[in-house]
C-alpha cells in the first residue's frame, strides 16, 4: 500500500509542484542540496517549531505533525491549522498520509527524521534542518528560504530580537541574576543548559546562568542528590502543563524534598513554575514571543509588543 502511495506521490509532485512553477531554487540543508519549487503550495512540516515558523510567516501547511500537547494542535495554532491534516508525532510520522496529501515540499529535521529522509524525498522535495534544541532561529531562516519567504522570516526574527533587546534594557540590573532552568517529568528530571530554547533566549537577553548550568550543552538528567545544582537567584521550572497525575506526583515529590526546600530561591519565593509549552515544547517563534511576555511580567516591565 505505502509503495503505491509513494509512487503516486512522486508522479503527482512532479506534475503539481514543478509544472505550476516557472522557477525552481536550490536549497542547501542538513542532508545536502535540494531543488524546490519557487513558491510551494502544498507544504508538509514535521516539527512543532517548524509549524510555528510557517504559520507566523503566513504559510499554512497541508499537513503537520501534531502538537506535543493538544488535540491535535496547540491552542494558539488551532484556528490557523483548522484545515491542516495531522501526521502523527515528530518521532512517528505517517508516510502514507503524507503521500496522500501530494505535497510539493516537505520540511523536517535530521534529529527526528533522518532515518526516513529517503522515503520522504521519494514523495516530494525534502529539506531538513540540522538540529533542534536552541537552533530555532537558524531553522526558521532555513524554513523561510525553503518556502520562498526569506524576507518575511528575516523580518520576523528581527522584530523578535528588537523586542528582546527592549525588554532586556527595561530589566536593567536584573539581568545580573543567575537563572536556573529545570524540567520535571515522570522518570526524568533535567537541568536545562544554554543550548536549549529557553536557555538561548535568556542568554540573548543577557541573563546569567549558575556555574553548574553555564554549559553550551542541551540538558542533563539528574538524581535528587544533584538538587543543589538547581540553585540560582531565580529558578524557572516546568512540568507537563496539563498536570496528569504521574507528572503532578513527580513534581510534588521533588519540590517537597528537603534539598529543594533549602534552596535560597525557594525560601525567598523566587522559584517559579512557568509554562512548559512556552519555555520548552513549542520551540518556535510564537512561543519565543510568549516567553518574552512571561519574562516581562515576572520582572514587571513593559512587554514591548508591536502595535
Amino acid at each position: 500500500m505505502i509503495k503505491s502511495l509513494l509512487t503516486a506521490a512522486v508522479l503527482s509532485s512532479a506534475l503539481f509542484g514543478f509544472a505550476g512553477s516557472s522557477v525552481a531554487r536550490e536549497v542547501t540543508h542538513a542532508m545536502g542540496v535540494t531543488t524546490v519549487p519557487d513558491a510551494p503550495q502544498r507544504v508538509v512540516i514535521l516539527t512543532n517549531e517548524g509549524t510555528e515558523a510557517l504559520v507566523f510567516i503566513g504559510v499554512i501547511p497541508v499537513g503537520a505533525v501534531q502538537s506535543w500537547d493538544g488535540d491535535p494542535w496547540y491552542a494558539h495554532l488551532s484556528e490557523a491549522l483548522k484545515d491542516t491534516v495531522a501526521l502523527g508525532t515528530e518521532n512517528a510520522v505517517n508516510l502514507e498520509v503524507i503521500a496522500s496529501l501530494e505535497p510539493d515540499l516537505i520540511i523536517g529535521n535530521k534529529v527526528r527524521q533522518e532515518k526516513i529522509y529517503d522515503q520522504l524525498s521519494a514523495i516530494a522535495p525534502t529539506v531538513f534542518a540540522e538540529d533542534l534544541s536552541g537552533s530555532w532561529k537558524d531553522n526558521m531562516t532555513l524554513y523561510s528560504e525553503a518556502v520562498g519567504k526569506a524576507e518575511e522570516g528575516k523580518q520576523a526574527l528581527a522584530d523578535f530580537d528588537a523586542r528582546a533587546t527592549t525588554i532586556a534594557n527595561s530589566i536593567g540590573d536584573g539581568l545580573a541574576e543567575e537563572i536556573s532552568l529545570v524540567r520535571f517529568a515522570p522518570g526524568r528530571v533535567r537541568l536545562y543548559y544554554k543550548d536549549t530554547f529557553a536557555g538561548g533566549i535568556l542568554g540573548q537577553m543577557g541573563f546569567q546562568r549558575p556555574a553548574a548550568q553555564n554549559k553550551d550543552e542541551f540538558a542533563e538528567e539528574i538524581q535528587k542528590e544533584r538538587i543543589p545544582d538547581m540553585a540560582g537567584d531565580r529558578i524557572f521550572y516546568f512540568s507537563d502543563d496539563a498536570d496528569p497525575e504521574d507528572a503532578k506526583a513527580n513534581l510534588s515529590e521533588w519540590t517537597n524534598d528537603p534539598l529543594w526546600q533549602n534552596l535560597e530561591a525557594v525560601k525567598s519565593g523566587k522559584a517559579q513554575r512557568v509554562s512548559e509549552l512556552v519555555w520548552n515544547t513549542g520551540g518556535g517563534i510564537f512561543c519565543a514571543n510568549m516567553l518574552l511576555d512571561e519574562i516581562a511580567a515576572i520582572y514587571g516591565v513593559d512587554p514591548a509588543k508591536a502595535n
